[in-house]
């Protein structure tokens, strides 16, 4: 149980550090109401958390180890839907309606259109 925790942590520490300068570049190169720099993560880690499980499944080459370590530690952290929220909740407070609605409805479509793109491609692996 400490081995795997320690793994998880681990890929949490990269998750997040890869999440926080991904968010700052892309946020400090759009600019505008719409949080781009979350929104891009939380597309990256849907396609990567995809990819991930249909490598893992169809071949069978990641450890137990390597799903937490890739799995619940990297994209664990590094997707921001708890900073989703908080966003949304500030647009909402705000009044910006259209921005709060195309946020939501944006997210939510493309990031599961991301993820079966991360199945589709892991399949082809």
């Amino acid at each position: 149980m400490l081995k795997i925790s320690l793994i998880i942590g681990a890929g949490g520490f990269l998750g997040s550090i890869s999440r926080y300068w991904l968010s700052l570049y892309v946020d400090k190169n759009f600019f505008g109401a719409y949080p781009f720099g979350t929104f891009s993560v939380n597309l990256i880690g849907c396609f990567l958390l995809g990819l991930i499980y249909a490598v893992a499944d169809k071949e069978q080459i990641l450890s137990h180890e390597m799903r937490f370590f890739l799995a619940t530690g990297f994209c664990g952290s590094f997707t921001t839907f708890s900073t989703f929220s908080y966003e949304n909740q500030i647009l909402y407070q705000e009044g910006e309606w259209g921005t709060l609605t195309a946020y939501i409805t944006l997210s939510i479509v493309i990031g599961l259109l991301a993820t079966f793109g991360g199945v589709a491609l892991g399949k082809l692996y």
